[in-house]
């Protein structure tokens, strides 16, 4: 790479710790995130509707996270290589064709074998849209501004996925049914996508002697595995992190509504909801939290603890105090709270190795999507042996094993940085 001097290259802008070159790709993510989010509250319950078992249901969302552990590793090593605009592009294509597919051929037809297969190949698109753009964040802009980029990315992500995804459902399932909740699903990612790829500003403008190698860099994405080890500790608190949130959209639909408890799928949605719509505001003030405390310690106090107790909670409060909905809507919220500690991971694993963040924030996307997979395939097991307390027990302590776990994740935080690369992505 051609050495330019960190005095010659002006830093990028950014506002409220965001850069400004990106901001309609945060405003996609959140238009993109509510489309491809909009079913994940309820596609469980109207599988297991349909006449399916929780176990089979399960096995769809299981099938998807394996897609989307794939895609999301994946996402950084092709926004390395062919740029961040170009796979985005990909994803949104693969997300369209593959969606069209779920509904036309899965869906209407109550098809558990097509429902499996299309969903699962749907799982390619989301992470090489929204991953990819989390490489371009993690290069564009300033190493002190990390913390509050990425939260602003997470920010984008839940506000989409959570709050309008999830609450959308409950006003839209009434009036057009499942299937009428997902083709609108579409839209949202049609126009999303479509300002991502074509308003976020900023190309990826290689100079002589930075072209990588296809090889080269898909190795790297294996490789650094093993010769850094913080990495690896990285990931496995990574793949933790949003075990609790893709194991309880197809675990709680079925406990929270059933006779057990008494909640409506409708005010299951908006409980659901108002996790993400605390989170989102979490996500940003534990970004500026991390600007003055070491990044790893807010994971393990705040996130890890938190998730933890949050587990227990989201059991034993509805099993002492019943079908009680506020009650409810604040231990959602408290789980958001905690949950969105977790986005500073973002920025350790892009500081753990600086010169090779493409490398490293392609591990911090494969954990992502693992967790993804585990989540529903650890709720397809356990609620299904155990019932759900042994389900929330297993969780709490998966959370303390990060615990331990995050401590071994201090980053320096340096105010050196990969000024050329930070440059060709802004």
């Amino acid at each position: 790479m051609k050495n330019v001097s960190a005095l010659s290259v002006q830093e990028p802008k950014t506002l409220f710790g965001m850069p400004k070159a990106l901001i309609w790709g945060f405003v996609a993510i959140i238009i993109f995130m509510t489309g491809d989010g909009i079913e994940q509250a309820f596609l469980s319950k109207q599988i297991v509707d349909m006449g399916f078992s929780p176990s089979q249901s399960a096995s769809v969302f299981t099938i998807y996270g394996i897609t989307v552990a794939i895609a999301s590793w994946l996402a950084a090593l092709f926004a390395d290589i062919w740029g961040p605009r170009k796979t985005m592009l990909a994803g949104l294509i693969i997300w369209v064709i593959f969606h069209i597919g779920f509904i036309s051929l899965g869906t209407v037809p109550e098809s558990l074998t097509m429902m499996r297969v299309m969903y699962g190949l749907r799982g390619f698109g989301f992470p090489l849209f929204a991953y990819s753009f989390v490489v371009w964040i993690a290069y564009a802009t300033p190493y002190r501004k990390l913390p509050s980029a990425m939260g602003w990315f997470w920010f984008a992500h839940s506000l989409g996925l959570g709050v309008f995804g999830s609450y959308l459902p409950s006003y839209t399932i009434p009036s057009i049914g499942y299937n009428g909740s997902l083709w609108l699903g579409l839209a949202f990612v049609i126009v999303g996508g479509v300002i991502g790829v074509l308003f976020t500003k900023g190309n990826i403008d290689k100079q002589q002697g930075e072209e990588k190698e296809t090889g080269d860099t898909i190795k790297k994405g294996i490789t650094i595995l093993f010769t850094n080890p913080k990495i690896a500790i990285a990931s496995v608190v990574r793949i933790i992190n949003q075990l609790a949130v893709y194991g309880f959209v197809v675990a709680m639909p079925l406990f929270l509504t059933s006779k057990e408890v008494g909640f409506t799928t409708s005010e299951w949605l908006q409980i659901w909801s108002a996790m993400y719509m605390v989170n989102i505001i979490f996500n940003l003030i534990w970004g500026f939290v991390a600007n003055k405390m070491a990044w790893n310690k807010v994971v393990q106090y705040f996130g890890c603890i938190g998730v933890a107790l949050s587990c227990l909670l989201f059991y034993y409060v509805p099993i002492t105090f019943g079908d009680n909905f506020w009650l409810m809507v604040c231990v959602s919220g408290f789980f958001g709270a905690v949950l969105g500690a977790f986005a500073q991971m973002s920025s350790i694993f892009a500081a753990i190795d600086p010169e090779n963040r493409g490398a490293a924030m392609s591990i911090h996307n494969l954990s992502a999507g693992l967790s993804q997979f585990i989540g529903p395939a650890l709720a397809g097991v356990l609620f299904t042996a155990f019932g759900t307390k042994g389900f929330v027990w297993a969780l709490a302590g998966l959370y303390l094993i990060g615990f331990v776990l995050a401590h071994f994740l201090k980053v320096e935080k340096e105010t050196s940085v990969a000024v050329e690369d930070m440059k060709k992505y802004a």
